[in-house]
């Protein structure tokens, strides 16, 4: 098998994404604050496990509106995202090292102070927690990791009854 004269441009960017993704703290504090001021700034996590502050890493800035839990890594195959800020929508793929009773409680905690409304949730092998906010719904699957330790997030957010995306 002969190798490629060039490197693949989308591997390098999947990888140097990942790679900014692995380069949050620790704990399960949330990308940003939860509260009435929600920005990319850096902010102290207030009521979270395990971390005093918390920035968001740079792969991560494009969603300002749902918590990320640290340590967590963007998983490539599983996420196709369209616009940022607080208008994006799509599929957003995570691993992380938290079990998937950690992270189901995490979201549950977090996303309200990040003005998402819950519509329902269920704990169970594969859990699924549904949210609404400003004519989007957000879907969170959790399972556990395939091999072994840690949990697959996978964040998919649509507009509200087919309504087509507001765009910045």
């Amino acid at each position: 098998m002969t190798k490629p004269k060039f490197p693949n441009p989308f591997a390098i960017a999947a990888t140097s994404l990942m790679l900014a993704a692995c380069a949050q703290g620790t704990g399960l504090a949330p990308s940003t604050s939860t509260g009435a001021a929600l920005d990319s700034q850096s902010q102290t996590a207030g009521g979270s496990v395990g971390a005093a502050s918390a920035v968001p890493a740079k792969a991560f800035n494009r969603f300002p509106d749902i918590p990320v839990p640290t340590k967590a890594s963007m998983d490539t195959n599983r996420t196709l995202v369209f616009g940022s800020g607080e208008t994006w929508y799509g599929q957003l793929g995570l691993s992380t090292n938290h079990g998937s009773d950690d992270m189901f409680d995490f979201y549950k905690q977090e996303l309200t102070g990040f003005g998402w409304l819950e519509v329902t949730s269920v704990r169970a092998p594969v859990s699924v927690l549904t949210y609404e906010r400003s004519g989007r719904v957000l879907s969170i699957q959790i399972e556990k990791a395939s091999l072994g330790v840690g949990a697959k997030v996978t964040l998919t957010v649509s507009p509200r009854g087919g309504a087509a995306p507001v765009m910045n």
